[in-house]
């Protein structure tokens, strides 16, 4: 559940469909734009995008592809960051300028309402770091009000945020790195699950040593997968509130993705993938 909206746990992640460094347009605007659409028929119903993706450009290719949307079709959105010129990325919490990004999102998706709309912390350009978010949070909460959003979510953000988020209006996810190298987020994982708060874990193969990378891929060639299939379907079984979102500009690609929900990982398996990383 996002929500109270059902989807797959399988969704679909816009920013690949951007341009180098998620800025600017795509080398391919019609692959992009097909690959939107087979992810849809294919059963996606969650897709995952920003209007600081690009900016504008992977809202705008959404919109082309898809709309009018699909009754089941769920879309989150982020806010809390824009673009420099030069496609740095800098933090974008006062009021007027979260006011005018839902507004952004709104314009560029062709939407009344946005399902979800996630508060991205840039407290740190590393990751997530402490910081009050009442402030940025309280005017989502507000637009929220307003009936511009549905359900409000966070985004690299630690334990304390959340906490401090919960306070001030219901928090439907967490979207946060995480994957089988980096695993900070297990203990907020299992007290999200047990809430039924949905985590969504972006990066599902970012900071892999040689020595995992290597564990990953012969686990991968014995069940005869990808190394990306195999890291999937760990996040599918690690536990039963995690959405996924994965990336990508092309519809091969997008296909091998899909197909993670296929893979069965024996407990054998299992214990030589969570043994990957030291307790």
């Amino acid at each position: 559940m996002l929500g109270d909206r059902a989807v797959n746990r399988l969704g679909y992640g816009a920013m690949q469909l951007a341009g180098k460094g998620v800025f600017g347009p795509p080398r391919d605007r019609a692959e992009a734009v097909a690959v939107l659409r087979e992810a849809v028929e294919s059963g996606v119903n969650h897709i995952d995008t920003s209007d600081f993706y690009g900016p504008h450009v992977t809202n705008e290719i959404i919109r082309e592809a898809l709309h009018p949307y699909r009754d089941d079709l769920v879309i989150v959105t982020k806010v809390g960051a824009r673009r420099g010129a030069d496609a740095s990325w800098f933090p974008a919490f006062t009021k007027e300028e979260l006011k005018q990004a839902v507004h952004d999102n709104l314009r560029n998706l062709g939407l009344d309402v946005i399902d979800v709309v996630n508060l991205r912390a840039m407290f740190s350009v590393h990751g997530p770091a402490e910081g009050s978010i009442e402030e940025p949070l309280t005017v989502l909460a507000d637009l929220k009000h307003e009936g511009l959003i549905r359900h409000i979510g966070l985004s690299n953000v630690t334990t304390r945020q959340v906490e401090e988020g919960r306070r001030i209006t219901e928090i439907v996810c967490v979207q946060n790195m995480y994957n089988l190298a980096n695993r900070s987020d297990d203990a907020m994982i299992d007290r999200l699950a047990a809430e039924g708060t949905a985590y969504v874990p972006f990066f599902p193969l970012g900071g892999f040593s040689p020595l995992q990378s290597s564990t990953l891929s012969d686990v991968a060639a014995r069940l005869g997968a990808t190394p990306m299939q195999v890291a999937l379907a760990w996040l599918l079984k690690r536990a039963p509130n995690i959405l996924l979102i994965p990336g990508t500009s092309s519809r091969l690609h997008l296909r091998e993705n899909l197909a993670a929900a296929e893979v069965e990982l024996p407990a054998g398996a299992m214990a030589e993938l969570d043994g990957m990383v030291p307790a």
